[in-house]
């Protein structure tokens, strides 16, 4: 036998022995959950949380993960990660990625988080002295230069959503990259400042760019394109963002409720 083919055959025994097949549940007497949290707070805790409780990643702490039904799912987006979101991939050796797979199933068993807050005060709020939905659409209604927030209680855990109210600079979203320098992705959230040849002053959310051209969304909505020949000056404020900190236009608890509320959207009509 071909001593390469030979050893590719050996390899994938090895998978095959760790790794379950799609829709099968990992036993956990072959994997020590020991290993998995170990591995789970190295890599995946500063994104998800300590206990899967979800901060910039969402929760993992549920029974059925959207995006994960089965640990073969589970295996794929580690090893792969999430294109076009903040989620990277993991060059993990086959029986870590395993434990971290039986980890986080036992996350799923744990008591979903209690948040704090009225969420429907929340959502009095959102609607009035927010004024979020001047930037942001929810469940079909509202504007679309902020994030879409008709799912971001399972994008997102109360502890982020809270930082983003208080200190939403701390807190733009970017996508995450296999490639080099991923923070420029055109994908990536970027306020542009841009100015016309003729001195006329445009600033708003970049909506597509490539090497010649930028299109972008200004603060009432309306979507500007440019040549950039025909700009004098371009601006990127990366790292910036327009939303107001709410820490000076909510109280304390009213910035609680309004985080019960934003929680509580998980995509259900």
């Amino acid at each position: 036998m071909n001593a390469k083919f030979a050893a590719l055959i050996g390899s994938a025994l090895i998978v095959g022995l760790v790794l379950p097949p799609a829709g099968a549940q990992t036993s956990t007497s072959a994997i020590h959950l020991a290993g998995g949290e170990r591995l789970f707070q190295v890599h995946c805790a500063s994104c998800h949380g300590n206990r899967g409780e979800g901060d910039r990643g969402p929760s993992l702490a549920e029974p059925q993960l959207i995006r994960a039904p089965t640990d073969g799912a589970l295996h794929k987006i580690i090893a792969n990660g999430i294109p076009g979101t903040e989620m990277p991939r993991f060059t993990l050796a086959p029986e870590e990625s395993a434990s971290i797979v039986v980890w986080v199933r036992q996350l799923g068993r744990l008591p979903v988080e209690q948040v704090p807050g009225n969420p429907a005060r929340g959502e009095h709020l959102y609607a009035t002295k927010g004024a979020c939905a001047v930037c942001h659409f929810l469940r079909g209604e509202g504007g679309a230069l902020g994030l879409d927030l008709t799912a971001i209680g399972r994008r997102r855990g109360a502890a982020y959503l809270r930082a983003a109210l208080l200190e939403p600079h701390a807190q733009v979203p970017q996508i995450i990259s296999a490639h080099p320098n991923n923070s420029r992705q055109v994908g990536n959230f970027l306020f542009v400042r841009v100015v016309s040849r003729s001195g006329e002053t445009i600033a708003g959310v970049r909506v597509n760019e490539d090497t010649f051209s930028i299109q972008l969304r200004d603060m009432t909505g309306r979507i500007h394109s440019f040549f950039k020949s025909e700009l004098s000056a371009l601006h990127k404020d990366w790292g910036w963002s327009p939303m107001p900190a709410y820490g000076a236009v909510l109280s304390k608890e009213e910035v609680v409720d309004v985080v019960a509320f934003l929680t509580s959207l998980k995509g259900e009509p």
